[in-house]
């Protein structure tokens, strides 16, 4: 049996915003449900809230109208309407929201991480449309669009003053629809239009790479619909291109969370057996419990899993989970500590609200709910500075040396990856320290400190 087979740390240590059923804000998630949650609502509130508070909506219809004849300037009823509503869901807790068209359909866009579009990252410079770069295999590739090019125009209408915000939604639009980029490039003397076929773009929620002698590295931006089954296939890329893979390291910091379900397959993937996470509520259909299927894909490989302040909700519950159950090593710091489930409810095509509808509880019980998971490792993300010390004198250095026997010379053998991944380390404190946990859990097997403990590594804030 292997030493690490299964990794379940028995000494070494002590241990969602879904952005709703379909995410949104950047630091919450939400949790999509089998049933209209509505309807849920509706048959099963208490009894007692069956009649209307009278006096206080006869209250709510005099300040309304008040507020429609008197106020210094005129305003439609259904703006004020929507006022109301907005009021009413963001006095009840931070996560809870009125969701407009424009809203709605970010939320969806973020949940699914698919749109209408073209496929460019961009940024804004002297106020035009700067292309950061263009993905692979999309419309903007195809068409040309090159890293550095200037956009002035979409459609004839001027970029300068629209703003980043407004010109990704004009950029975005219905698949098989075309629009016009008007493009300045360096090295072309005169502006040039590209008609371009918007396509349904993926965004990528989950990287993959392998750092250095067999240990993996697995990075998850946010938990959207597909990144379960996009985690599970970037373990077996690893696999592949690594069969005598030792070790992998789970990022999740900045990671706002996303869809729950996300959440429970990627938890998954390194669990055997036992439950991942329960949410309840004050309804029947928010009581649930999520357990592993039996088959652990990284079978007892020991993780080191990332988290930050930036870690929330669906972050949360696969941290907790793997910290709960001894499967992983969680390092860094406190994560952000956003315990609540929210439930979407649209209320026609066009909106929904954002509803707070349950707590969710690690496999232990615990809430993380404005604590946040403490990490067994706490290592601030600092950059690490190499001590300076006097010149030091070696073989290579003494007068009348033997030359390298294999014909070698005093040279940088390090290739341009080897030196790439020296810089990560040295700008990514936390992350040199989990490949060096890794490599002392191969070297020396599952032993646990009595205490969580703070990286010693000199450092430079």
């Amino acid at each position: 049996m292997s030493l690490f087979s299964p990794f379940r740390l028995p000494s070494f240590i002590l241990a969602a915003g879904l952005l709703a059923s379909l995410p949104l804000a950047a630091e919450e998630p939400a949790a999509a449900v089998d049933k209209p949650i509505d309807a849920a609502i509706e048959a099963e509130a208490p009894k007692d809230n069956g009649i209307l508070p009278l006096d206080d909506l006869r209250t709510f219809t005099k300040v309304y109208e008040h507020i429609r004849k008197g106020y210094v300037e005129e305003i439609d009823d259904s703006t004020l309407l929507e006022y109301a509503i907005k009021g009413m869901l963001s006095e009840l807790d931070p996560h809870s929201s009125y969701l407009n068209a424009n809203s709605f359909d970010d939320l969806q866009v973020n949940t699914t991480g698919e749109f209408g579009g073209l496929g460019i990252e961009v940024g804004m410079e002297n106020g035009f449309v700067k292309v950061v770069s263009p993905i692979d295999d999309t419309p903007a590739a195809k068409a040309g669009v090159e890293a550095g090019d200037l956009i002035i125009k979409l459609d004839d209408t001027p970029v300068k003053g629209m703003g980043l915000n407004g010109a990704v939604e004009m950029m975005r639009g219905a698949k098989g629809s075309d629009i016009t980029l008007t493009i300045v490039r360096e090295g072309v003397d005169q502006p040039f239009d590209l008609v371009i076929t918007r396509d349904i773009i993926k965004v990528q929620s989950v990287r993959s790479r392998i750092l250095e002698d067999d240990f993996g590295y697995i990075r998850i931006a946010q938990f959207q619909v597909r990144t379960g089954e996009d985690t599970q296939d970037a373990i077996r890329k690893l696999f592949d291109e690594s069969p005598d893979l030792k070790g992998l390291i789970l990022d999740l910091r900045n990671n706002p969370g996303g869809v729950l379900q996300a959440s429970v397959e990627v938890a998954d993937a390194f669990l055997d057996e036992g439950l991942i996470v329960y949410t309840e509520g004050r309804i029947n259909n928010t009581d649930h419990r999520y357990e592993a299927e039996p088959g652990d894909l990284t079978e007892g490989l020991p993780i080191v899993v990332l988290i930050n302040d930036g870690s929330a909700s669906a972050s949360e519950i696969v941290a907790g989970a793997l910290q709960d159950h001894r499967r992983a090593v969680i390092l860094g710091t406190q994560s952000f500590g956003k315990g609540s489930v929210q439930t979407v409810i649209p209320l026609n095509e066009d909106i929904a609200i954002k509803l707070t509808t349950a707590l969710y509880f690690t496999p232990n019980g615990r809430s993380i709910q404005a604590q946040g998971i403490e990490p067994d490792i706490e290592v601030e993300r600092a950059k690490v500075t190499a001590l300076r010390s006097r010149g030091r004198t070696t073989e290579a250095d003494l007068k009348g040396r033997l030359d390298n026997g294999n014909g070698g010379n005093a040279v940088d053998s390090k290739s341009r990856e080897d030196r790439d991944r020296d810089d990560l380390f040295k700008r990514d404190n936390q992350m040199f320290e989990a490949l060096n946990l890794l490599k002392g859990i191969n070297l020396f097997g599952n032993h646990r400190p009595q205490q969580p403990t703070k990286s010693v590594a000199v450092l430079e804030e």
